[in-house]
């Protein structure tokens, strides 16, 4: 199962285009609503160009329902202020640190790279991407001895795989679903032999 995590401001190309993919290989998805300005309903996230998604569960639910048993992957999409949104959360940098630590694909593309994964220390050591020029932003002792690699649309170095931006939205969920779903479904999703 992937886990996709929704934060106020999030980018829904990004995020949507995973989803999709994902759904059409026949990949286990929850859409996870981190933080939300409506009141009557915690799980609709409003994007960074007010498209509002409603997710399957709440963070909190989430973390209730997945305490014993962690998904196989977790995804973080870009946008602002949604990645800012996204670091803000405790229980979203102890997930990174779980997942991470116990070999589960830690994903994210954009700004979340930089801003959510980095201040966490798992870039460490790492071949990485991000939205250009937001790796000025982020601390050198966060991701030393590491290498961000620029003008590429996604990296896959171990069980990180980090993307650069809304414009490589399809490159990086073909990855996500070569990954989970292998080679042969991933060349039926992109050859559009595989309808939701």
């Amino acid at each position: 199962m992937v886990a996709v995590f929704l934060a106020e401001g999030f980018e829904e190309l990004e995020a949507l285009s995973s989803v999709d993919y994902l759904r059409r290989a026949k990949v286990d998805v929850v859409l996870v609503a981190v933080t939300s300005n409506n009141p009557a309903d915690p799980r609709i996230v409003r994007s960074s160009h007010n498209v509002s998604v409603i997710a399957d569960v709440t963070l909190e639910d989430f973390l209730g329902r997945y305490e014993n048993s962690l998904p196989d992957a977790i995804f973080f999409p870009g946008g602002l202020p949604g990645a800012t949104n996204l670091a803000a959360s405790a229980e979203i940098k102890k997930l990174i640190l779980d997942c991470y630590e116990k070999g589960k694909y830690v994903t994210a593309m954009c700004a979340s790279p930089a801003l959510v994964l980095a201040p966490t220390g798992i870039l460490k050591g790492k071949n990485w991407t991000c939205y250009p020029g937001m790796e000025a932003d982020v601390d050198p002792e966060a991701v030393e001895d590491s290498t961000h690699c620029s003008g590429v649309p996604f990296v896959t170095d171990g069980n990180i795989v980090t993307g650069s931006g809304p414009g490589t939205a399809e490159q990086f969920a073909m990855e996500l679903v070569r990954i989970f779903a292998g080679e042969e479904t991933a060349a039926k999703v992109h050859d559009g032999s595989v309808q939701r």
